[in-house]
């Protein structure tokens, strides 16, 4: 039986520059809105109890985007140098302000990967509540995507790795705590890093019939 005591989080690191796509991806015009404002849409939903936003403290237009919604904006001192360091961030202002619990669980969503469906965020939460996951990760055909959701107890984990690796090498390297979670929903694989990708995506994705 699903454990609907259990919280979720979601974390969107989003300190990086864009400098691939020349302009601030998560501002780019999306369905009605922008990037981020699709993202922290279908992010809002009773089953999610917060959306952490790491932005950089120079990212004055971002910072006033995501005021303007129910997400909170943690905003470091110091440049995240690397999704890593933004990750860490967020998860110690996720613990500063909600203390989770061990069974408590977040999602990882990064900017690089912010065109995230309803329909797959319903399977991943339905999936999910069956309380017997640590991390788990869309898939299509043979491919992992995004977003993750892992167990609040792996945050620990991740900030005891080497200081050179990211959140993957954990994964990689315990393929034991791994459920994958079958998708024919090719937004998982959405990498929304340059102009070619965005107006690939604009055409799969933001015009799709219903």
């Amino acid at each position: 039986m699903a454990d609907v005591s259990r919280r979720l989080f979601a974390l969107i690191p989003a300190a990086g520059r864009s400098r691939r796509m020349g302009t601030s991806k998560l501002l780019l015009p999306w369905q009605g809105t922008t990037v981020i404002g699709h993202l922290i849409g279908t992010l809002t939903r009773p089953d999610i109890s917060a959306v952490a936003i790491v932005v950089r403290s120079d990212d004055l237009v971002l910072q006033e985007a995501v005021r303007h919604t129910s997400a909170l904006a943690i905003i470091p001192d110091v440049e995240p140098p690397e999704m890593r360091d933004s990750i860490e961030v967020g998860l110690r202002a996720i613990r500063q302000q909600f203390t989770p619990t061990d069974d408590d669980g977040w999602l990882l969503i990064p900017a690089d990967h912010p065109l995230i469906e309803s329909e797959v965020l319903d399977g991943l939460l339905t999936r999910w509540s069956q309380g017997d996951c640590e991390a788990l990760l869309p898939t299509l055909g043979r491919r992992r995507g995004h977003p993750t959701l892992l167990r609040w107890s792996l945050a620990a984990r991740i900030e005891q790795l080497p200081r050179d690796v990211g959140v993957n090498a954990l994964l990689r390297s315990s393929p034991s705590l791994v459920t994958e979670w079958p998708t024919d929903r090719e937004s998982v694989l959405a990498d929304l890093d340059t102009p070619e990708d965005y107006a690939f995506w604009q055409q799969k994705l933001a015009n799709k019939p219903e």
